[in-house]
């Protein structure tokens, strides 16, 4: 009887957690992925630079997680429990959102590295040879492959009653205990990401030395210090979150061991709702690391949407009496 309850104060501590941290991230991460979006498709300078098409698409992938997992928290705050651990459309459709847009934002975040590294190479060829035609390929095709392999993987998920919904294919798990965790969502875009990035720092730490409009150099300067500093808070949202996941496919906790049970929920709500920070911070790491990106957000919001909406709000009460603006194209 002891144990049940403290098992249900640590879920109850854990519902209350996952609910208050969903809404917050979820708020935090449409609004910034919002913004995101309107600042590289208006801001002249990023328009048709491949880096900034990856973080186009990245941002994409966020805001459509962040839909998908307040989704799963209202379902919760409604009925009261995970309706994945108990209906199997649920289950499998989880696993297969949660999948693929975890593998697009990951591999968006190695392209940029890797754009960003080969943009800034003092090479000729290389800087060439990657278009933004082949970044569009390249990105759309990965799009594809990881939707079409998160498909699959949820064919291998189902519920077990005392579990709730894990993978039950043992060829499956081991799977994902030595190829999709360590490999495609750990070690592989982890040591990607850093490589190039860092290879891309210093490039650009180099980039004085040719021949470059100082423009551009700027320009490249505030790109690759956003994709670095992007990279290294991704390496620390996700590392715990790739450690627990192994453990918990291999060590499932079964419900009957209710405190055991309660602990590893509490644990797992925790991770996962840093590992969410991969989805919701991008605009506030570009925000606090650079100060022109700030200015860009700035212009936008102000003389791009703010006058837009006002122009359209006067035309719409005064239509007789059309305000012009002079054309503010300064950031551009």
């Amino acid at each position: 009887m002891e144990s049940s309850l403290v098992a249900v104060k640590i879920l109850q501590i854990a519902y209350l957690y996952s609910t208050a941290v969903g809404c917050l991230t979820f708020t935090a991460g449409v609004i910034g992925n919002t913004v995101n979006i309107l600042v590289f498709l208006r801001v002249a300078h990023f328009r048709h630079h491949r880096s900034i098409f990856y973080l186009i698409i990245e941002s994409i992938s966020d805001f459509l997680y962040q839909f998908f997992s307040i989704t799963i928290t209202v379902f919760i705050s409604l009925y009261g429990n995970d309706l994945t651990n108990r209906v199997l459309v649920w289950c499998r459709l989880k696993y297969f959102f949660a999948q693929s847009f975890g593998l697009i934002t990951f591999s968006m975040i190695c392209f940029q590295a890797a754009d960003q590294f080969f943009s800034t190479n003092y090479r000729c060829v290389l800087r060439q040879i990657f278009t933004y035609t082949l970044a569009q390929y390249t990105a759309f095709g990965t799009v594809c492959i990881w939707l079409l392999h998160s498909l699959a993987c949820s064919f291998y998920v189902s519920i077990i009653p005392s579990i709730g919904c894990i993978i039950s294919n043992s060829t499956w798990i081991h799977y994902v205990t030595y190829v999709f965790y360590p490999v495609l969502v750990g070690f592989l875009p982890i040591t990607i990401a850093s490589v190039f990035s860092l290879l891309a720092y210093r490039n650009v730490r180099r980039i004085i030395r040719r021949q470059v409009p100082i423009e551009r150099r700027r320009f490249d300067q505030q790109i690759t210090a956003m994709i670095l500093l992007r990279v290294i808070c991704f390496i620390i949202f996700t590392l715990p979150y790739i450690t627990f996941r192994i453990y918990i496919v291999n060590v499932p906790v079964e419900q009957t061991d209710l405190v055991h049970y309660a602990l590893s929920q509490l644990v797992q709500v925790i991770i996962v709702s840093i590992v969410n920070l991969n989805y919701a911070a991008n605009f506030y790491i570009f925000f606090v690391s650079s100060a022109r990106y700030r200015r860009q957000v700035k212009y936008v919001l102000t003389k791009k949407c703010w006058r837009k909406w006002f122009n359209w709000n006067m035309k719409s009460v005064h239509p007789d009496n059309l305000i012009n603006y002079p054309s503010n194209v300064g950031m551009e």
